[in-house]
C-alpha cells in the first residue's frame, strides 16, 4: 500500500491509512508493488528505507527511529519542549528552566513556520511516521513517555536547537550554569596520491557521549534522486554524516566562537546601554512540575531579554546575557538534504555555502578523487579583540561589542586537494588540517579560532593523527581500519625520556618501581597493556596540576614536535610516586592491565577496553566514568565509526556503532556491536538492495 503520496493538504488521511496498515504489520510484507515503501532491517538493526515518494521515505524514517529508540526520542523531545518536569518530575526542572530561558520552543515554532516546501512537508511526514508507530504499537512505548505524544514538527526543531545551538555552539558559555562534557572527533580524507588503490577514502569518527541527545542512528535512505547511507543524531530527520554513490563527508567539532557572554551593568529595572538605561524585555513563564502523587505544582520563571539575548545569570551587580549565532537560520534540514543529494564537489560546496549549520569542520572525499577540509560555522564579524578577549565575559554596555553580521563561506579556512594527499582534523585549530600548512594564520582573524589549543597536551592526538598519515605514502583500506584503531600514547614518546632517568635517580622507592614498569611498557592503551594505567594517572595529574608542565610548550612553528619534555622533572617524579601509590591502592599492582580497569559494559556483558583520552595522544578515543571496585566504564568517545572508499564500482564501506542501533528494552541490537568494537573489528556496510536482502532480519512495508 502507498502512504503519504501528497503534501500537507492530504497528510492526515494518508497517516490514518498508514496507522491501519502499520497496526497489522508482523515484520514480513506481502507482495511488493512498484510504488511500495519498505524498510529492510539488516541483521545489525540498520534500517534500509526505500520509497518512490520522498514523503513516504521520510515517514518510514521517522517510523524506524521510533521503533529503535522510542522511549529515548520521546524523552528528548519532552526535554526540548521545556516540559520534562511536567511529564516526569522535579529532577528535570533545571533543564526546563534553561530551555525556556533560551526560548528554544519559541525559536522552534518560528523555524517550523519558516520551512519552504517541500522540506516542511518532509519534516511533517517524519513526525507522522513517529506518531504512527506509537499509535500502532502502544505496548512498545513506556507509559510515562506517551505524555509527549503526539510529536509535532516544532519538537524536531526544538531538539535540533537544544542539541546544536545550546550544547555545541553555546556550551562553553552555558557552563556558567552547567558543565557540559567536551565533545570531539577524528576525521580523515585520503586523496588518490596517498591511497594504495588510487581511490579517495574517508574516515568518519565522531566522539560523543554514548546516549542521550548524542545517540547516533544508522540508516540508509533511498528515494527519488537520493541514495544516502550514514548516521543521524537521534530525533533529527537527516543523516549528519553520510555518503552516497558519489561522495561522502563527516564532521568534527571546531574551536569556533559563535556565541558570547555579555556583562550588563544593572541600573534600576534595566541595564546600562550606550550611556543610558535600557529596560529589559521581560516575560513571566509558568512551568509545571509533576509531584510524587501525580499532582502538578507551578514554578514561575522570569525571562529577561536584552539586545544581546536572554539573561542566563547574574553576579556582582551585573546580568550575564548570551548571544548565539545561527538561531534565525532555520533551513538546516534543507541544507543537509542538498548535501545528501549532491553528486560532486561543486554541488556539495553550494550546499555548504548556505551556512545554516552554525559550527563544525567538514571533511569530504569523492569519486573524482577530490578531498576537502572546511572550517564551517557562523563566525561573527568583530571589529576588536582576539580569541582570548572573546572567550571571556565581554562588556555589554556598548554597541561597540554587539555583533550582527557573520563571515561568508569564502572567509573561512578551507583546503582542497593539497599536495600532501590528505586532510585531517582532531579538534585542533585549522592550521594543521594538512602539512605543509595550506591555511595561513595571518589571513585568519584572531577572534575566529585560536592559534593553539587551550592546553598544549590537546595537540598530542592531532599529532598522532598526522604522524600516521605522514608515515604511510600508500594507505590501503585495511590500513585505514588499523590506523583508526591505533592505541599508541604519543605523549609517552615525548615525556618518558625525561621522566625515567629522573625517577630512577630518585630516593623515592615507589617512583623507582614505577619507572621500571614504565620502561617495560609498550606505550599503548591496548586492553592487555601493562603500565598504561600508571602513565595515564600520572599524566592527568601533571596536566591538571602544573601550569606549564612541559619544557617546550606547543609552538605553532613546530606543529609536529611540540610540546616536548618536562619543565620540572623533580616535581614530575613526585607526581609519579603519588600516582603509583593511588594505582597500587586501587588495583594492588602497578602493572595492572588497561582492560582490567577500563571496561566496555553492555546489556549482555562487559569487555576489556582498548583506547582512552585523547589527552594522552590516543587516536582511539574513549572516556570513562567510575564504577565500583576501581573499574571504569566507557561512556564517551568513539560513537559512530565508518570507513568509505570511492571505487570505480561504487562506494565500499565498513562501520561500527559500539552501543548498537537501538535502545528500546527488549531489542536484540542494544549493545550488540560492543564485542565487535572491543576486538577492533568493523562490520561491512550493506549498501546495495541485494546485499541487504542477503542479510535480512525483518521487512516492513507501507
Amino acid at each position: 500500500m502507498r502512504v503519504l503520496t501528497a503534501r500537507r493538504a492530504s497528510l492526515a488521511p494518508a497517516i490514518a491509512l498508514a496507522l491501519l496498515v502499520a497496526a497489522g504489520l508482523s515484520g514480513c510484507g506481502v507482495g511488493q508493488g512498484p510504488d511500495e515503501t519498505e524498510i529492510l532491517w539488516d541483521t545489525w538493526g540498520v534500517p534500509h528505507v526505500y520509497s518512490s515518494n520522498t514523503d513516504s521515505l521520510m515517514y518510514a524514517f521517522g517510523w524506524a527511529q521510533m521503533r529503535a529508540h522510542g522511549d529515548r526520542v520521546l524523552r528528548l523531545y519532552g526535554e526540548a519542549r521545556g516540559r520534562a518536569a511536567e511529564y516526569w518530575g522535579a529532577e528535570h526542572l533545571a533543564s526546563d528552566r534553561r530551555v525556556r530561558t533560551l526560548e528554544l520552543p519559541e525559536h522552534a515554532r518560528r523555524w517550523a513556520g519558516n520551512q519552504d516546501m517541500p522540506f516542511g512537508g518532509y519534516v511533517e511526514a517524519f513526525v507522522a511516521g513517529m506518531n504512527a508507530y506509537a499509535e500502532a504499537h502502544p505496548d512498545r512505548i513506556s507509559e510515562s513517555r506517551t505524555a509527549v505524544l503526539p510529536v509535532k514538527p516544532r519538537d524536531v526543531f526544538a531538539h535540533t536547537l537544544r542539541t546544536v545551538h545550546a550544547t555545541f555552539v553555546a556550551g562553553r558559555d552555558l557552563r556558567q550554569a552547567q558543565r557540559w562534557r567536551r565533545a570531539g572527533s577524528n576525521a580523515w580524507a585520503v586523496g588518490p596520491s596517498r591511497s594504495a588503490s588510487g581511490n579517495a577514502m574517508l574516515l568518519t569518527n565522531p566522539h560523543l557521549s554514548w546516549g542521550d541527545r548524542f545517540t547516533w542512528f544508522e540508516a540508509q535512505l533511498t528515494g527519488p534522486d537520493i541514495d544516502a547511507y550514514g548516521a543521524a543524531l537521534l530525533g533529527m530527520p537527516f543523516p549528519a554524516v553520510a555518503f552516497n554513490d558519489h561522495l561522502g563527508w563527516t564532521h568534527t567539532v571546531n574551536p569556533i566562537d559563535a556565541s558570547d557572554l555579555y556583562r550588563l551593568p544593572l541600573a534600576g529595572d534595566g541595564y546600562r546601554w550606550n550611556g543610558r538605561v535600557r529596560p529589559f524585555n521581560t516575560d513571566t513563564k509558568v512551568l509545571k512540575v509533576k509531584q510524587p502523587d501525580g499532582s502538578l505544582r507551578a514554578d514561575t520563571l522570569t525571562v529577561r531579554r536584552s539586545v544581546h539575548g536572554p539573561v542566563v545569570g547574574q553576579r556582582d551587580g551585573a546580568a550575564l546575557a548570551l548571544r548565539i549565532a545561527g538561531l534565525t537560520q532555520s533551513k538546516l534540514f534543507e541544507q543537509y538534504w542538498r548535501m545528501l543529494r549532491a553528486t560532486n564537489l561543486s554541488q556539495f560546496e553550494a550546499a555548504l555555502r548556505r551556512q545554516q549549520m552554525p559550527m563544525f569542520n567538514t571533511v569530504y572525499a569523492d569519486e573524482d578523487g577530490h578531498i576537502l577540509y572546511h572550517f564551517g560555522g557562523r563566525v561573527p564579524e568583530r571589529d576588536r579583540g582576539g580569541w582570548s578577549y572573546w572567550q571571556g565575559v565581554v562588556p555589554g554596555d556598548t554597541s561597540a561589542t554587539l555583533w550582527n553580521a557573520v563571515h561568508d563561506y569564502e572567509d573561512l579556512p578551507r583546503v582542497v586537494d593539497p599536495p600532501s594527499g590528505w586532510v585531517q582534523n582532531a579538534n585542533e585549530p585549522p592550521f594543521t588540517s594538512t602539512l605543509p600548512p595550506r591555511v595561513d594564520s595571518a589571513e585568519v582573524p584572531g577572534y575566529m579560532t585560536p592559534r593553539a589549543p587551550a592546553k598544549s597536551a590537546y595537540m598530542f592526538r592531532p599529532q598522532r593523527s598526522i604522524e600516521m598519515l605522514e608515515g604511510d605514502s600508500s594507505i590501503t583500506f585495511a590500513e585505514l581500519q588499523a590506523y583508526k584503531n591505533d592505541t599508541r600514547m604519543l605523549a609517552a614518546d615525548r615525556l618518558l625520556d625525561d621522566l625515567l632517568p629522573a625517577a630512577r635517580a630518585s630516593d623515592r622507592e615507589r617512583a623507582r618501581r614505577a619507572a621500571d614498569v614504565l620502561a617495560e611498557w609498550d606505550r599503548t592503551a591496548d586492553a592487555a597493556s601493562q603500565g598504561s594505567v600508571l602513565f595515564a594517572r600520572w599524566l592527568r595529574a601533571m596536566v591538571g596540576g602544573a601550569e606549564a608542565p612541559f619544557a617546550t610548550p606547543y609552538r605553532p612553528s613546530a606543529p609536529r614536535t611540540t610540546p616536548d619534555g618536562l619543565a620540572d622533572p623533580e616535581a614530575a617524579v613526585q607526581t609519579l610516586a603519588e600516582a603509583a601509590q593511588t594505582v597500587e591502592d586501587r588495583h594492588d599492582s602497578l602493572d595492572v592491565p588497561w582492560g582490567a580497569v577500563h571496561r566496555l559494559v553492555g546489556p549482555e556483558g562487559s569487555y576489556p577496553a582498548s583506547g582512552g583520552d585523547g589527552l594522552f595522544g590516543l587516536f582511539r578515543v574513549l572516556r570513562f566514568d567510575e564504577m565500583e571496585g576501581g573499574r571504569r566504564r566507557a561512556t564517551f568517545g568513539d560513537s559512530y565509526v565508518a570507513l568509505t572508499e570511492f571505487t570505480e564500482e561504487g562506494p565500499r564501506a565498513k562501520a561500527v556503532l559500539p552501543y548498537g542501533n537501538a535502545s528500546q528494552p527488549g531489542s536484540p541490537h542494544r549493545g550488540d556491536q560492543l564485542q565487535l568494537y572491543a576486538e577492533k573489528k568493523m562490520r561491512p556496510v550493506w549498501h546495495s538492495r541485494d546485499s541487504v536482502r542477503a542479510h535480512l532480519e525483518r521487512r516492513v512495508t507501507f
